[in-house]
């Protein structure tokens, strides 16, 4: 029995032009794809409906405890159980069907969402139960995570997995403005369980695009080049043997494995470390309300320049993400992520040397539409460069990667800060350019530049990484198997595999 593919786009997918002025819009190619669009379709629901927790989580533990430690100790069970997923559902999603992954991550997700609605309404005030809610929340979203971003190169051509990663980035951030802000005005209408419960039954659109997911079973390994591509020796053949494994290795081995793979890659190594270090040091989120009160006259306790500045950073990644047709059609792939990441570290600067709250604002807006740019080629050469044999692994570690930056980042920004307060306190009034705030905020995002430029250079493999020529070849999905076969299927190579010539070309910066 032989493979099926997923119906290609009704526009051509190799064409490096726009036909229009309107192609510099919105990206939409992968949209014709009838599974891509089901799952994006769902997910613009969940990303309003199903973000409403958000705010619910820690309202309902402040109103029963009456502490932020509680609020705080919340975040830290989610964030834990969070990056255990990652890596464990990596694991699984390297061994089993991924539609089976999400549609159980999925499921459990919504499934603890209607169990915080059942407390909620029973008058629950158990914070040991919270917790353990919130634990299985940060489970099962870590593993809808890591299991989606190792899907998506199966049901899009690798041509288009710029368009189809700045698409769902688009969504993930409209829901993370839209959602709160609609659940703020909620809660004192339905009250915090109807947002649970709303929850819950927004992700059952998710789970209903999922379920017409064809099988998504591991595709067997690629044989291995007869000459290395120069990035590392992480190559896709020798990841179904260095990192695959049989049926019989264990977990741990096979995470280990993973780990090894993704070390020994030159190239997945800078993109990570990058991503990393554009996060650690210049994601100064941590200091906007200090900022707002002591250099831009916000009142105590927060205000509209505390709001604003919270709010520019994912406005400019929501405009960034409207414009997203005058970029995914570039192959430069490594160079543009060192180059939006320097310019990251540059807009931070600004931020921190900004005289006007609009001037900072100003920044922060251009900070979110690089850093667009910079998550959406990150995550495309992730995806495209990775063997599918383990593809859920290295998926794994960037969703670690992910979550783990800000939350460094708030630690690090915030004792910074708290150890020059003593130093630059007096000078507040008199020279605020050398307010703490500033002075962290400017030196990570000088941090960014200097890190990031010396990742481009120790690692040449970055920058003169060229993404593979887009084809018309579609990713295969194979068919469920309804009956014995007399021999093996034939042979389909997936979109986001390319010959061992002409990766080792593009990967050499030959394209």
């Amino acid at each position: 029995m032989t493979a099926t593919t997923v119906r290609p786009p009704r526009s051509s997918t190799c064409s490096s032009r726009p036909a229009s002025a309107w192609a510099f819009t919105v990206d939409c190619r992968p949209l014709a794809i009838p599974a891509f669009r089901r799952m994006w379709a769902a997910s613009v629901i969940c990303a309003v409906g199903g973000s409403f927790s958000l705010v619910a989580v820690p309202t309902q533990l402040f109103t029963v405890t009456g502490s932020s430690a509680a609020v705080g100790a919340a975040a830290g069970v989610s964030f834990a159980a969070l990056v255990a997923a990652a890596v464990w559902s990596g694991v699984l999603a390297d061994r089993m069907d991924r539609r089976t992954m999400l549609l159980a991550a999925h499921l459990g997700l919504a499934l603890t969402y209607a169990a915080l609605w059942l407390q909620a309404i029973l008058g629950g005030r158990s914070v040991p139960v919270l917790l353990v809610a919130v634990a299985f929340q940060g489970l099962t979203y870590g593993t809808v995570l890591t299991t989606t971003g190792a899907t998506v190169p199966r049901l899009v051509p690798a041509g288009l997995l710029p368009a189809a990663n700045s698409l769902s980035s688009l969504v993930r951030y409209g829901g993370s403005v839209l959602g709160p802000m609609l659940a703020g005005v909620l809660v004192p209408v339905v009250g915090l369980g109807t947002l649970y419960l709303f929850d819950a039954v927004a992700l059952l659109a998710v789970v209903g695009a999922v379920a017409m997911l064809p099988p998504l079973p591991p595709l067997p390994p690629l044989p291995p080049p007869a000459t290395g591509t120069g990035t590392g020796t992480g190559t896709e053949g020798s990841a179904a043997g260095t990192a695959g494994g049989g049926r019989g290795t264990s977990a741990a081995r096979r995470t280990l494995a993973g780990f090894r793979y993704l070390a020994a890659d030159r190239l997945l190594v800078a993109v990570l470390a990058v991503d990393l270090a554009a996060m650690v040091f210049g994601m100064p989120s941590a200091l906007f309300p200090e900022l707002a009160r002591h250099v831009f006259g916000g009142a105590a306790g927060g205000g509209a320049q505390t709001g604003l500045l919270y709010a520019a950073y994912p406005a400019g990644v929501f405009a960034a993400g409207l414009l997203s047709g005058t970029f995914t059609r570039a192959r430069r792939h490594g160079a543009l992520v060192a180059v939006a990441a320097v310019a990251w570290g540059i807009t931070v600067v600004l931020v921190g040397l900004a005289p006007e709250l609009w001037i900072a604002l100003a920044a922060l807006m251009l900070g979110g539409a690089v850093n667009f740019v910079l998550s959406t080629f990150r995550t495309t050469i992730v995806q495209a460069h990775t063997g599918d044999a383990v593809r859920g692994r290295v998926q794994g570690a960037l969703t670690v990667v992910l979550v783990g930056g800000p939350q460094i980042a708030n630690v690090l920004h915030g004792s910074a800060a708290a150890a020059l307060q003593d130093v630059t306190g007096p000078l507040h009034d008199a020279a605020g350019a050398l307010s703490g705030p500033r002075i962290v905020i400017c030196a990570g995002g000088l941090l960014t530049v200097v890190t990031v430029t010396a990742i481009a250079w120790a690692i040449p493999d970055l920058r003169r990484y060229i993404a593979p020529a887009p084809t018309l070849t579609p990713a295969p999905v194979p068919a469920p198997v309804l009956g014995p076969v007399a021999g093996p299927a034939s042979p389909m190579v997936p979109a986001d595999r390319v010959s061992p010539a002409s990766a080792s070309r593009a990967r050499a910066g030959r394209g």
